[in-house]
């Protein structure tokens, strides 16, 4: 399984947490992470930690976290070693995970994968370290190939300010560099959305 951070995640995770599973099966990577070490305050690791690690007693080789502390390229070659490990992945061969869990920001970015992007249109690769121009930072993130091939991808998306990308991604022409979200929408498998009613309020 592989989490999203944000501001939206926190209940869904504590949600998780509460649910009688056997977690102990679970292996946990993230879909992207921001360059800061896992302490810092913007740290998706950090989120999940504090409401779904801690609380279901996961041990530290089931969570697979990106080392956002490292240099980001240095990072993502990490997390591309360890992902390339754990699923025994042959040269050119795509991870397929269980599931992705998965947010959509307000100019439809989902992952890092901000419009504009040219590691959108990369289906071979499985994760890169990017610099979010609009965010002046630096980031490592899944790639198309991974995020598409997921057996589920699950986004979870509430806020009135993602309305607009909202009914953009679902309705408007597919056109992944300007909606990036819609990669899965249109070529995922297994695609589930949980809008809440402010998020889904620009759709008829």
């Amino acid at each position: 399984m592989a989490v999203s951070g944000g501001k939206t995640p926190e209940l869904y995770f504590d949600a998780l947490a509460a649910a009688k599973f056997k977690w102990d099966r679970v292996h946990l990577f993230f879909v992207d992470e921001r360059a800061v070490p896992p302490d810092h305050p913007d740290s998706n690791f950090r989120l999940a930690e504090e409401h779904l690690i801690k609380k279901t007693r996961m041990i530290s080789r089931q969570v697979h976290r990106i080392h956002g502390e490292m240099e980001p390229h240095e990072a993502a070659q990490a997390y591309i070693e360890d992902i390339r490990e754990f699923f025994d992945l042959k040269p050119g061969q795509t991870p397929h995970f269980d599931i992705i869990h998965r947010g959509m920001g307000s100019d439809a970015h989902t992952a890092s994968l901000f419009p504009g992007d040219p590691h959108i249109e990369d289906r071979d690769g499985v994760a890169a370290a990017v610099y979010v121009e609009k965010k002046q930072m630096w980031r490592i993130t899944l790639l198309p190939a991974p995020l598409m091939a997921a057996k589920h991808t699950i986004f979870l998306v509430t806020g009135a300010d993602k309305a607009e990308a909202v009914r953009s991604v679902i309705d408007e022409p597919y056109d992944p560099m300007k909606y990036p979200a819609q990669m899965s929408t249109h070529h995922g498998r297994g695609v589930t959305f949980f809008f809440d009613a402010a998020a889904a309020s620009h759709l008829e």
